[in-house]
């Protein structure tokens, strides 16, 4: 069974410094590096290190970041064969501050992400054959979503939605989705509501389930994490304790663990489990894709935490 990804493939140019600056004002920061990124490759990165067979659906741009973000992608395991290379704009980048309490700061240029549409729509669903898990995000156009959820609903995956970043969704999408796992900040952005306690979050699930959604998960962070479906009381997980020095893509690779629990048959918990553990560890490293954890790494830690 695998895991396919349909999202965004970016370059994150990343600034450490000491606090996040205010409007109109300019600070020093103390390091700058790059490391590849986009919520669509990041999951990816984070389900193939973990062992998923994994295939990725996007697009690069014809330039030398496009050339680094496919071969990494290649390197982590993943299959790069329906990632498409569009030489008429640059790939997608993602300008990311990130201060020493690892609170951050992101500003995205879709480039060739932003162009995702039909064509990308026909590679996906010659993938769908045998796969059991779609991550969609919405760093690619909208439209291009919905329809990559009906094809997966279609075809009889598990869709899981990332709705990040934020913003107004279609009915129909909700219908579409079997899991859907935003943060605390996006899921009172989608029901109007602030989320800011385990109360508030089964609040915000119980108003997500009733627009379709057949399994909420609500990443709330250092607190933990809490999930809900249709007929069962919503349950709170704390998180793992771990020194978080860069948030920046944890919750993305909770879906890669999520995603890979639910390839090799475990259940929700478990599944929400193995999805906590991995975003704790990305947290525990700088950049997006370089802190997603292996399979060695990921198993120590869950077998450490079980004591």
């Amino acid at each position: 069974m695998t895991v396919v990804v349909f999202g965004s493939i970016n370059m994150d140019l990343v600034v450490r410094t000491p606090r996040l600056p205010a409007p109109a004002e300019t600070i020093t920061g103390h390091e700058f590096f790059t490391a590849p990124g986009g919520k669509g490759a990041n999951q990816a990165v984070a389900a193939a290190r973990l062992g998923a067979p994994t295939r990725m659906v996007g697009r690069v741009g014809g330039d030398a970041f496009g050339q680094e973000l496919r071969q990494n992608l290649t390197a982590t395991g993943a299959d790069v064969s329906a990632v498409f290379t569009d030489s008429t704009i640059s790939s997608g980048v993602a300008v990311i501050a990130v201060d020493d309490q690892a609170q951050n700061t992101i500003i995205i240029v879709p480039g060739a992400n932003g162009n995702v549409g039909d064509d990308d729509l026909g590679r996906l669903e010659s993938g769908l054959i045998g796969a059991k898990v779609l991550l969609l995000q919405l760093e690619v156009p909208l439209p291009a979503v919905v329809a990559a959820a009906r094809l997966a609903h279609q075809h009889g995956l598990t869709v899981v939605l990332d709705p990040a970043p934020a913003q107004e969704l279609p009915a129909e999408l909700f219908m579409l989705v079997d899991i859907i796992t935003p943060n605390e900040v996006e899921a009172g952005q989608l029901v109007g509501v602030a989320v800011k306690t385990p109360a508030d979050a089964a609040r915000a699930a119980r108003m997500l389930l009733n627009l379709g959604v057949k399994t909420v998960i609500i990443k709330m962070g250092a607190l933990g994490v809490l999930y809900a479906e249709t007929e069962r009381e919503p349950t709170f997980v704390p998180a793992f304790e771990v020194q978080a020095v860069d948030t920046v893509a944890a919750g993305d690779a909770f879906n890669g663990g999520l995603a890979t629990a639910l390839v090799e048959g475990h259940d929700l918990p478990e599944a929400v489990r193995w999805g906590a553990a991995a975003g704790a560890l990305s947290a525990t490293k700088m950049g997006a894709q370089p802190s997603m954890p292996g399979r060695a790494e990921f198993e120590a830690f869950l077998k450490t935490q079980a004591n």
